[in-house]
């Protein structure tokens, strides 16, 4: 009896012995890709805080080399502009965000309605702006002679408020709720309108974080639309007054005759640097858990 017992926990003893190096195996590659992804942002912060000279001497360290703040004191030598920037690219990517999310999602809807006799031409339509543009001159013109859009904040929201690729996931996010509670709500009277905010936008949750995740990234990152559209120093956004800062860091550090005193160059770009992603960094961590789910969701099908 106990040979038995034996014989039959052997397999059993295997089968989790294979499971739990499976699972090792797999934690140890998520470790390794989470410490690639982690030590490029610890070596940037660590850059920052160290002093030129020691990085010259010692090179990149992990920890800061000769600890101090002078790069962060020399970019923020005039702080004013620096908050009028956050303010700036905080005002747009919130009204980008929102906006964004919500005309897309009112495209998106009614693409995933199969009783929608333009869901076709509209889909085509969509798509067919994934695949060609007017090019940069006619957009140019448009923004600026016809729309009368320069030195305008509405410059850096309008171009980037509908995404087609975005409309995409959200219509294949849509299409897979289930119709017999539309219908149930249809029977109970609800409109369109009621089904779309009460219904569709609440189950809709993660693929909504995620794309909203991605408007985000889109809108604190751009630098190129104030680049084109953009004169007036008031309206610049972070990721352009911090592109003008290194222009200007990198012509004194050529010139160093003009100042007569030393530019932390490489301390200054990763301070540049840490001053760009942070904020953008905390918002993906609020936001993580929606992430995966919503990209599996709204994933394309063929």
């Amino acid at each position: 009896m106990t040979t038995t017992t034996q014989r039959r926990s052997r397999p059993w003893n295997r089968y989790r012995t294979q499971a739990w190096l499976g699972k090792a195996f797999v934690h140890a590659i998520l470790i390794v890709l989470g410490l690639a992804c982690l030590i490029p942002m610890m070596l940037v912060i660590s850059i920052s805080l160290s002093d030129e000279l020691a990085l010259v001497k010692s090179g990149y360290q992990l920890y800061p080399v000769g600890f101090t703040t002078a790069a962060y004191d020399y970019i923020l030598q005039q702080p004013g502009q620096m908050l009028q920037a956050y303010a700036v690219t905080g005002l747009v990517t919130i009204l980008g965000t929102g906006f964004g999310l919500l005309f897309s999602s009112m495209l998106a809807w009614p693409l995933a309605r199969q009783d929608f006799r333009l869901r076709g031409p509209l889909s085509f339509y969509v798509f067919f702006t994934l695949l060609f543009s007017g090019g940069m001159v006619p957009f140019y013109i448009l923004v600026t002679r016809y729309l009368g859009l320069k030195d305008n904040i509405l410059a850096l929201i309008l171009p980037y408020l509908v995404t087609a690729w975005y409309v995409l996931i959200l219509r294949t996010s849509f299409a897979q709720l289930p119709t017999e509670l539309l219908d149930a709500a249809r029977i109970d009277g609800a409109g369109e309108w009621r089904i779309f905010f009460r219904i569709v936008m609440p189950l809709s949750k993660p693929v909504l974080a995620t794309i909203g995740l991605f408007y985000v990234l889109r809108y604190w990152n751009d630098w190129f639309l104030a680049l084109l559209f953009i004169n007036d120093s008031v309206l610049y956004p972070l990721q352009y007054l911090l592109y003008v800062l290194m222009r200007n860091i990198s012509f004194l550090a050529s010139n160093p005759q003009t100042t007569g005193v030393p530019i932390p160059t490489q301390s200054a770009r990763m301070a540049l640097a840490v001053l760009a992603f942070g904020p953008a960094l905390f918002t993906f961590l609020l936001l993580q858990k929606y992430f995966v789910r919503g990209i599996t969701i709204g994933g394309l099908k063929g």
